[in-house]
């Protein structure tokens, strides 16, 4: 069956044209995304993206395409032409189509587009028994991380980095020496004094909603937690580290650049919080 997708207003198939080239989106990279998990028929932490959607389209001045309810249906009739139970729902809303300008009007309507695809979960139960392993990158990003912006190059570079050394993941490296986030994760580890730590949520990474939903996770568990920055030295240091992403929520890391990550293996406390995730969801 053709893959089915949103796209201003219309539901069409996925290769049949639809963007405008002057859309501020194609031009500019002048919008912003949100991919949503579904799982078993379920749309996983729906409101969180929502609220985050929300909060990148108001922090760009970018109009939001239609109140929440009717975004709400369109993702729901997206999913139903597509017959999929798992997959993942790609969200797109850019600033709207205008002359080529780097300035904007204020009036602009905004355009959406809305695909699927299907998601396996034998994938999922692959990465958490085996982990995935890692490379360290320098950051090359903007400041403004926190906003899920369409302006993702340095992270393609980053994951394309990765790919060529036969790693899953890259981890972005400040200039400070400090790790940022993965190119598509958020980055956690169980440090050498049995600390959780993953950065504190600010410009420099973007509010993952695993994260926050796994910081909730670990609150309620007891666990010792931190949000402060960690170096890459005690990443490669640490007892446990993993990432974070809503296509497959908890990534074990078993090697940094090479290095070896305590055993190797996924640990106990990465394995007690990627199934504390699966219990809220």
């Amino acid at each position: 069956m053709s893959r089915i997708a949103y796209i201003d207003g219309c539901y069409q198939p996925l290769n049949w044209p639809g963007i405008k080239v002057e859309d501020r989106g194609y031009q500019f990279a002048d919008g912003v995304y949100e991919v949503v998990c579904l799982r078993d028929g379920k749309l996983l932490d729906e409101e969180r993206h929502l609220d985050r959607l929300a909060y990148s389209l108001r922090e760009l001045a970018i109009a939001e395409p239609m109140s929440r309810p009717a975004l709400k249906l369109v993702m729901r009739e997206t999913i139903r032409r597509n017959r999929l139970r798992n997959a993942i729902l790609y969200m797109q809303v850019s600033r709207g189509v205008a002359p080529r300008d780097h300035s904007f009007a204020q009036n602009l309507k905004s355009v959406l587009v809305m695909t699927v695809r299907p998601l396996s979960n034998d994938k999922r139960d692959t990465v958490r028994r085996h982990g995935i392993e890692v490379i360290s990158v320098p950051d090359q990003r903007w400041a403004r991380c926190d906003i899920k912006s369409i302006s993702l190059l340095p992270n393609v570079l980053a994951r394309q980095k990765a790919r060529d050394a036969k790693v899953q993941e890259a981890w972005q490296i400040d200039e400070q020496g400090m790790v940022t986030e993965g190119a598509a994760t958020n980055a956690w580890i169980v440090d050498a004094q049995g600390f959780l730590r993953t950065r504190p949520a600010h410009g420099a990474i973007l509010n993952g909603i695993i994260r926050q939903v796994l910081l909730q996770c670990a609150s309620e568990a007891g666990l010792k937690l931190k949000e402060e920055a960690f170096s890459l030295e005690e990443a490669k240091a640490a007892k446990e580290a993993f990432s974070t992403a809503s296509t497959m929520a908890v990534f074990p890391v078993i090697s940094i650049d090479g290095d070896k990550i305590a055993n190797g293996k996924p640990g106990p406390i990465t394995e007690k919080l990627a199934a504390a995730y699966d219990l809220v969801n």
